[in-house]
């Protein structure tokens, strides 16, 4: 009886326990989340990389190529145990300052890191290929990002902050837009304006560190400055005009040697033309004398050859004296001598 009565009961119990089930539907049967094993970094904690061995994904939200890789990111993460390796992931939209840091200019971007040295993974995002570039350290055959590129460098925290702002800068004229309904030209002047009045603070506050570190010189020192570098100037002065005197003077010089030259070459000419004139003077006298002379010898000879000689006819004509023919010879040699003088000297 007992049995009989506490069937149908507890077949109701069931019935109403299965229909609660099924009208609380999947909020009631759904499992829970499964837990990322992929580290997200931020500006605050991404100094981690800089100890052990990591991997790092840069990526966006409306990236498509980013995220067809999620599901392989996620397995590798997965199996960073094993692999003895940390895996992370940076949303640039989030972090403007840590895309800034590493240079991301592409999307999506990997970069390996070990023990604080960066390289970049240029890859596939392939699970299988992110697991032989671990195990079999391609890593090491990869040029490392050092000196100023270094994401841990000073150059790259200065442009870290530049993207910061940057993204800050963003952020706001969204809100501007966006949030306020403000049109986008008004914040555009806003930002512009803020820009010039940013701009001369800055400048101002330069001023004022430039005044109080100056020192000036005391006023001794800059008068005697000013007196030797003009006496410099003055002695500067004074030997280029040195200089242009000792050159005028040298061609005053040589001026007058070449009129001097001339001089001399114009009186030995004269000399010459009238030593030329005495001999044409003497050259007649001279002449005269020769044949006087000559005469006189040849007068004894002339009788001696009359006597032996017949009486020639009338008819014959006298031959040439010898006396005649040594005459012109004579003067036929003195002329030419005087020719051959005058040409040297022409």
């Amino acid at each position: 009886m007992a049995g009989g009565h506490w069937g149908p009961l507890l077949t109701a119990l069931l019935a109403a326990r299965v229909a609660a089930a099924a009208e609380g539907g999947p909020e009631q049967a759904a499992l829970p989340e499964e837990r990322s094993w992929v580290r997200p970094m931020t500006a605050s904690n991404w100094t981690l990389v800089m100890e052990g061995e990591w991997m790092l994904k840069f990526y966006a939200p409306w990236c498509p190529s980013c995220q067809q890789t999620d599901s392989e990111w996620e397995t590798f993460a997965k199996n960073g145990e094993i692999l003895q390796i940390s895996v992370g992931k940076v949303d640039v939209i989030q972090e403007p300052g840590l895309s800034g840091r590493f240079f991301v200019t592409t999307l999506p971007a990997f970069f390996h890191a070990k023990d604080g040295i960066f390289r970049r993974y240029r890859g596939p995002g392939v699970y299988e290929d992110l697991q032989n570039y671990i195990l079999e350290k391609k890593w090491q055959s990869v040029e490392p990002l050092t000196g100023w590129k270094s994401p841990a460098s000073l150059t790259m925290s200065g442009m870290a902050g530049l993207f910061s702002i940057s993204g800050k800068i963003w952020h706001l004229h969204n809100y501007f837009t966006v949030t306020l309904g403000i049109p986008a030209w008004c914040s555009y002047v806003f930002f512009v304006m803020a820009t010039l009045i940013f701009g001369l603070f800055m400048g101002l506050v330069l001023v004022v560190i430039s005044e109080c570190f100056y020192i000036p010189f005391p006023r001794h020192l800059s008068e005697r400055s000013e007196q030797t570098r003009r006496a410099e100037d003055a002695h500067k002065g004074e030997q280029l005009q040195d200089a242009e005197e000792e050159k005028d003077d040298s061609n005053e010089e040589e001026n007058k040697d070449s009129l001097v030259d001339d001089e001399e070459e114009k009186e030995d000419l004269g000399e010459e033309d009238e030593a030329e004139e005495d001999e044409e003077e003497d050259s007649p006298a001279a002449r005269v004398d020769e044949e006087r002379s000559d005469a006189q010898d040849q007068g004894p000879l002339r009788e001696v050859q009359e006597e032996g000689e017949p009486e020639p006819d009338e008819d014959t004509p006298a031959p040439p004296s010898p006396a005649d023919t040594e005459v012109a010879e004579d003067t036929l040699r003195q002329r030419r001598s005087q020719h051959a003088d005058k040409g040297p000297s022409a």
